[in-house]
């Protein structure tokens, strides 16, 4: 019997990447998945990527999961509002977890990138923050409305360490700064209703749209020491870790003690006792044994040598990030 047996679930935007993994991640504990995506099928595919509602469907349903697949614009407010309607009426008012992954601007950042902001085109904020910010605020609405009448629940908000340290470009870095600060307050006003807020980091994910930024990166800056280590997929984590996280935090009583804060994949991997798809347990990109080899990557070969030490976040921001200064 899988820990989250009985546990009506929530994954926006699992048609592909991250979502695909957390859902498959869910229904590996047994869970009823409910999964959005734009594409129901091969025929109606957007973005010119693989993937789709029906394939997560087929995947989580071979890790022992319920799935039930509902195609949902999520720039789209009414489409929302029935997805919601939706799980209320088929669950009886019961949704236990809630996982803001939807993302919409992919294609926007591949265009844009190494582009200052104001060489990029005018409407990269609208496509970086509408479904990738603005939409989880709006899923969290109508899902705080089911989760508060039972006392119980968890929303994970998916974001990055573009939060903290310049990645992917001004509009990016907004993005993520607002997802963590989004799920601190939001935590604040649930806390009095037993509802869990998280804004969750996973490392580096070798999904579809990484792997060719990162072919990209080691091709275009062939001298550069951390785009070739990147490039390498040096510590890189699989989508499916981020779903075995959060199906513990799901399953995990405490889970309260973690509310309104930033939690790593790779260090509650470690919390947990979990391992990836392949058996590995990827350090958090603020271990030494991540950070160590960045800066000389001969020590690669040599990286279980280097000890798991986690860098105290205060020296990282007075250092190697670039979160704002005050």
């Amino acid at each position: 019997m899988g820990s989250l047996e009985g546990k009506v679930t929530l994954v926006t935007g699992a048609s592909r990447g991250i979502g695909k993994g957390i859902a498959i991640g869910l229904g590996e504990e047994g869970a009823t998945v409910y999964i959005t995506g734009r594409s129901l099928d091969s025929s109606n595919v957007t973005e010119g990527v693989s993937g789709s509602l029906r394939e997560t469907q087929l995947a989580v349903q071979d890790a022992g999961g319920i799935c039930i697949p509902v195609m949902v614009d999520h720039s789209d407010d009414q489409q929302v509002r029935l997805l919601f309607e939706r799980i209320q009426d088929e669950q009886k008012g019961q949704l236990d977890l809630l996982v803001n992954n939807a993302f919409s601007g992919v294609q926007a950042l591949k265009e844009g990138y190494e582009k200052p902001f104001w060489e990029c085109v005018d409407n990269l904020w609208d496509a970086v923050n509408d479904v990738g910010l603005r939409s989880h605020y709006i899923a969290s609405v109508f899902a705080a409305r089911l989760m508060i009448q039972r006392q119980q629940g968890l929303i994970c908000t998916i974001s990055s360490w573009g939060g903290m340290s310049y990645i992917f470009g001004a509009a990016y870095g907004a993005g993520k700064a607002a997802c963590d600060r989004l799920a601190a307050d939001m935590a604040v006003e649930l806390k009095p209703y037993n509802v869990a807020s998280l804004s969750i980091w996973p490392g580096i994910v070798g999904t579809e749209h990484i792997s060719s930024l990162a072919l990209q990166m080691g091709e275009d800056k062939p001298r550069n020491q951390q785009s070739q280590v990147i490039s390498q997929g040096y510590n890189w984590e699989t989508p499916l870790l981020t779903g075995r996280v959060i199906a513990a935090l799901a399953a995990d009583r405490t889970v309260m003690r973690f509310t309104g804060r930033v939690r790593v994949v790779a260090e509650l991997a470690e919390h947990y006792g979990l391992f990836d798809k392949d058996g590995l347990r990827p350090v958090s990109l603020r271990s030494l044994r991540f950070i160590a080899p960045m800066f000389w990557p001969l020590l690669i070969k040599y990286a279980s040598l280097i000890p798991n030490i986690n860098i105290p976040w205060f020296l990282l921001l007075w250092g190697i990030l670039q979160s704002p200064k005050i």
